[in-house]
């Protein structure tokens, strides 16, 4: 029932990839890649840190910076608030381990329950924290939307500071400062940092401020944070700009050294990745998956606290457990996308929203659901979980050209009350809802679709990068690739498509299809991860896929990763 997309062909001008400042090793293959990016050189491709634009221009870093500044000095108790995704966990490292590079001696963390508090800073998460005694409260990749819980902040007496990435609402909390390059009037240049990214940033500003005051905190070396930073904006699949490729390039230069931090190093390692050759591909299906099991299935102090630790025994076994929650998070997520299409409103394509629920299903892990029958659908998904007696808590994934965040703000313009709390991005949103609710909402969201059918009607194509001859799909050309660029959201992995001939073919652990094709004399394996649709090959198939190194053999060996095939 996938739907198969179609494939267009990237096109760039040949006689660039001779000019400009590109490495004299890049094969033209890895050249032409970088130039259907937007690149023009090596540079550009792989940029350095000298890119990154200063902080001047984040709306409030001069609130901020001296609120914190003024914390430190006078050893006020500073509380980081993070969220429980990766990004949040990532964000609440770097936040804590900065902060006493910078001085503080007096800082501690804390995340909400999934299941207890729901997202972000709320008035329950407040009243929990006031045993701590808190002085200032730092949010992490939130906190932009959190007003009833930042005014019960300030009710207490605390001074809130937010760090945060995700679109304002109409109007803001009432925070002491809000640092959020998405804010109305901000002249950052660079909108698609993380919220790792963002409080990254403050810290930035924090030591140049300690440097300007001839304090010896402004020469603490930032860059070793770059390995979490790093982490986090690929985990938070943001767009991938100069910016953030810098970020992620000399974060993974880091790992790749072994200079990461010991609880990374020990998610590498169960990962059983390589970290000499570590790629934004690993991060975001070995590391990422890992440190977000935590948050979506117990409770996500377990990944702060492996990436906290310095103890290489006590990260190892963190990081073990992260694995074991990490595996109950696949099974469970396989079951119930299993579940959700073999719902009749899921395969019917007179929906133009499916959405789906299902009382037993786990809200920490509807947002993945709904991720993998949107790439299965081409359509926007709305998976919902119950939370509570009282509440369903739904996520929801996109196709571009329709903006999930837009959609769901104009249901609730249209239907006060019917929807508790949302917030997110164009393509990636969530919300909750009261018990009573869920059908009314269903209604309504696809009363917007179908006001917007223009929109999706449009097909996400697959951009391949053109063909590459039998002689080019080998090792020298799949390491190139995998090496040679920081790969991601809006700065996607090199692919290719050709036609091939299956000469043979297996079902691999009941899903995956592992074949091999053949070209023009060359056979090649290649592996279909979810690729058996209970129909038998065709003979001469239009594949479209990545080549990589094929690190299970070892030596010369590739391996071709289709995305997706049909009858050529």
């Amino acid at each position: 029932m996938t739907v198969l997309r179609p494939i267009v062909r990237r096109q760039v001008d040949e006689a660039t990839l001779t000019e400009g400042d590109w490495p004299e090793h890049w094969p033209l293959a890895l050249r032409r890649v970088h130039l259907a990016r937007g690149s023009k050189g090596g540079s550009d491709a792989m940029p350095g840190l000298a890119v990154l634009p200063p902080p001047t221009g984040l709306l409030d870093l001069d609130k901020a910076v001296p609120l914190l500044r003024e914390g430190i000095k006078s050893d006020a108790h500073i509380v980081v608030t993070a969220d429980f995704d990766c990004d949040g966990a990532t964000a609440c490292a770097v936040a804590v381990r900065g902060l006493r590079m910078l001085g503080a001696r007096n800082v501690s963390y804390a995340v909400p329950d999934r299941m207890v508090h729901g997202y972000g800073l709320t008035p329950g998460l407040v009243d929990e924290l006031a045993d701590m005694n808190p002085d200032i409260l730092l949010t992490v990749d939130h906190g932009i939307a959190c007003h009833a819980g930042i005014a019960a902040a300030k009710l207490r007496g605390w001074q809130v500071i937010v760090t945060d990435h995700h679109l304002p609402g109409e109007t803001l909390p009432i925070a002491d400062a809000i640092v959020n390059p998405q804010r109305a009037g901000d002249a950052f240049p660079s909108k698609a940092l993380a919220g790792v990214g963002v409080l990254f940033y403050v810290l930035l500003a924090m030591r140049a401020a300690a440097r300007d005051a001839g304090e010896e905190t402004g020469a603490a070396d930032l860059t070793t944070l770059l390995d979490l930073v790093a982490v986090g904006t690929v985990a938070d699949m943001v767009k991938l700009d100069v910016a953030n490729r810098a970020l992620i390039g000399a974060g993974l230069r880091r790992l790749r050294k072994g200079q990461g931090c010991v609880g990374l190093n020990a998610l590498i390692d169960v990962s059983d990745r390589d970290a000499t050759r570590l790629t934004t591909a690993d991060i975001g299906y070995a590391i990422a998956p890992r440190i977000n099991a935590a948050g979506r299935l117990e409770d996500m102090r377990l990944g702060i606290e492996c990436l906290l630790g310095d103890d290489a025994e006590v990260c190892r076994l963190q990081a073990e457990a992260l694995d074991a929650i990490n595996k109950e998070r696949r099974h469970m997520q396989q079951a119930m996308v299993d579940q959700a299409i073999a719902l009749p409103d899921v395969i019917d394509d007179a929906i133009c929203i499916p959405c789906v629920s299902d009382e037993d299903w786990h809200p920490g892990v509807v947002g993945l659901v709904a991720s993998k029958l949107k790439e299965k659908l081409q359509r926007p998904v709305f998976a919902f979980a119950p939370a509570g007696e009282d509440e369903w808590r739904g996520s929801a994934r996109s196709i571009p050209g329709f903006h999930l965040r837009d959609a769901i703000a104009l249901v609730d313009a249209r239907h006060p009350g019917l929807i508790s709390r949302f917030g997110g991005h164009a393509m990636a949103a969530g919300l909750t809802l009261p018990r009573e609710s869920l059908s009314a909402f269903i209604q309504a969201i696809t009363t917007v679709g179908s006001e917007q059918s223009e929109a999706l009607a449009q097909t996400d194509a697959l951009q391949s990068d053109g063909e590459l001859d039998a002689a080019s799909l080998d090792i020298a050309h799949a390491c190139a690739l995998r090496d040679g660029g920081a790969w991601g959201q809006g700065y996607p992995e090199p692919l290719f498509d050709g036609v091939f001939a299956v000469r043979d073919w297996r079902i691999v652990g009941e899903r995956h299809l592992k074949m091999t094709l053949e070209r023009d004399g060359h056979r090649f394996n290649a592996m279909q991860f979810d690729g058996w649709s209970g129909e038998t090959p065709a003979t001469e198939s239009h594949v479209a896929y990545r080549l990589t190194p094929d690190d299970w053999r070892g030596g010369d060996a590739v391996q071709l990763i289709v995305l997706q095939r049909q009858a050529a």
